[in-house]
């Protein structure tokens, strides 16, 4: 990532508020956490820490995607919540456009995962030194016209680049993946099309079922 252009920082979208968590839509283009480097420390959470400044976060999402991010409000929860994902007790819905048209309703895509070290910060497949991924997909609708499928994505591993290279490996491609799709996919969209659509879980302090939605802009 040489040049950084974060989105103009025009407020917190904020989805969920309490005394201990912070759920906010976060923009595509906008790195969760600071990169290395002076250029590269606006971010999700810094922005978030200028109105709440004991925010800490608990997972990230790439910069290129969209959506729901979520924040502790101070260390016990913090720990609370990054025990829900590391037990898998986080459901996470994603909504992508991908190249082509999927003729499988719904399935699994079950890859090992590797991070591809000359090519960092790329993903690959490995079958023998990767780690188990999986992900469930859902066909929502298809664009025959721009030979094209909106899918509903749910990962069960949280690997990184997860979702955009086992779409990629399933040859249907995220529309504008500057980092895994070929030219043509890639000029499709002016962005990566996969944004971050619902969270759910119970918690940690009030015991209560949270479900967390915001639609994709796209």
């Amino acid at each position: 990532m040489s040049h950084y252009h974060p989105p103009e920082n025009t407020g917190l979208d904020l989805v969920f508020k309490d005394d201990s968590i912070l759920v906010v839509n976060k923009p595509a283009g906008l790195l969760s956490v600071p990169g290395r480097g002076d250029d590269k420390k606006d971010c999700m959470v810094s922005r978030v820490q200028q109105e709440y400044p004991q925010a800490l976060t608990v997972h990230r999402l790439d910069m290129e995607t969209s959506g729901l991010l979520l924040l502790a409000r101070n260390q016990s929860m913090h720990r609370d919540l990054g025990r829900l994902f590391q037990e898998r007790r986080i459901r996470k819905i994603y909504t992508a456009i991908t190249d082509g048209i999927v003729k499988q309703t719904e399935g699994t895509i079950n890859l090992p995962l590797i991070g591809d070290w000359p090519n960092r910060p790329r993903q690959k497949t490995d079958r023998e030194k990767g780690k188990p991924s999986e992900t469930l997909f859902k066909v929502l609708s298809h664009d025959h016209e721009n030979n094209t499928t909106r899918l509903e994505l749910q990962p069960i591993t949280g690997r990184s680049h997860q979702l955009r290279v086992h779409l990629l490996e399933n040859r249907h491609p995220i529309l504008g993946d500057n980092l895994y799709a070929g030219k043509s996919v890639r000029e499709k969209a002016d962005r990566l099309l996969l944004h971050a659509t619902c969270l759910e879980f119970i918690h940690p302090f009030t015991k209560q079922n949270l479900l967390l939605e915001c639609k994709a802009p796209f």
